[in-house]
């Protein structure tokens, strides 16, 4: 059953009716099917009229939305003979963190995602996409097994941040995000990332320091969430749409400050409505911007990201 955000409910009853209307249809019945092309039809206008003008707390519930593909959906989708690869080799494995190698496209890659989970059961196994220090630490070793093997890294984010709790911190959560930043940096092989849902600070960051770096339509990517910003300038979580507003976290606020390089595109009322649709718009996205990048030497693409990052912020004298 379809999941439907509070400012859907207009689109919500125009399709509860066309479902009510097409069970209603039976042999020997009048022909209903005028009355449901027209709902359909208004329905359709009604869902593009909304989305054409988002405001960023309700892209936030967007790039949130239960049914959003997940990093394991992509890599089912985009990824043939994936081989997961489990642990750091010091601690342990964190479930919230999926890579492996695969082939993409026919091209050998090492695959690296942030994963939620799509139930309370796997929500739960997965922390809820958030990654504890063995989880950014297997990412480290993950990239610097692609650079001996010479194989492109592509990263899929979706994360409201790095876990918080007190083992994190324990075990060296700030070394290892920076840690997981140094090797995306310093990979020396091709990395491009993706932000497919939520990019939520120092925890997306350290899988996406990337030489390009792609953001879905309606996905957000903010150094922290709008709830924990209204918190701490407002004392209220309930301002959490204006901090929305005012933190430019939407891929189209990004783009234009040269924080990413490319919007991808999603369906009508989102991805997690045609997420086939959306996922083949993703592979295609990132064949263009894993192309120009192949055959590049080592060198220059290290030579590349440290340019694209030195750049941002920058301000003309």
């Amino acid at each position: 059953m379809r999941q439907y955000l509070e400012f859907e409910k207009p689109v919500a009853e125009l399709e509860a009716k066309i479902e009510e209307l097409r069970q209603m249809t039976a042999p020997g019945e009048i022909n209903i099917a005028d009355e449901v092309a027209k709902l359909s039809a208004k329905a359709d206008s009604q869902l593009k009229a909304i989305y054409a003008k988002l405001t960023p707390w309700q892209k936030t519930q967007v790039a949130r939305h239960a049914d959003r593909p997940k990093a394991l959906a992509v890599i089912s989708a985009l990824i043939e003979d994936f081989t997961p690869l489990a642990g750091d080799r010091a601690y342990a494995d964190d479930a919230a963190i999926i890579g492996g190698m695969g082939r993409f496209r026919g091209q050998a890659v090492m695959v690296i995602g942030t994963e939620k989970g799509t139930d309370t059961e796997t929500r739960i196994k997965h922390n809820f996409g958030m990654a504890k220090p063995e989880g950014y630490r297997k990412a480290k070793r993950l990239m610097e097994l692609a650079g001996r093997f010479n194989l492109p890294i592509l990263t899929f984010v979706d994360t409201s941040g790095a876990f918080p709790g007190i083992e994190a911190e324990a075990r060296g959560q700030a070394e290892a995000i920076a840690r997981g930043i140094e090797a995306c940096l310093s990979a020396p092989v091709p990395l491009v990332a993706t932000i497919i849902g939520e990019g939520g600070s120092g925890g997306a960051i350290a899988l996406a320091a990337g030489n390009a770096v792609l953001m879905y339509e309606h996905a957000i990517y903010s150094v922290i969430s709008p709830e924990g910003c209204a918190s701490i300038l407002w004392r209220d979580s309930a301002q959490a749409p204006v901090a929305a507003e005012a933190m430019r976290i939407t891929a189209q606020d990004l783009k234009k400050l040269g924080l990413i390089d490319e919007i991808v595109p999603e369906p009508l009322g989102g991805a997690h409505r045609e997420p086939a649709t959306a996922l083949t718009a993703l592979g295609d996205a990132v064949e263009k911007a894993l192309a120009p990048l192949t055959g590049l030497t080592p060198e220059a693409l290290r030579a590349k990201r440290r340019e694209k990052f030195l750049a941002m912020g920058k301000i003309g004298l």
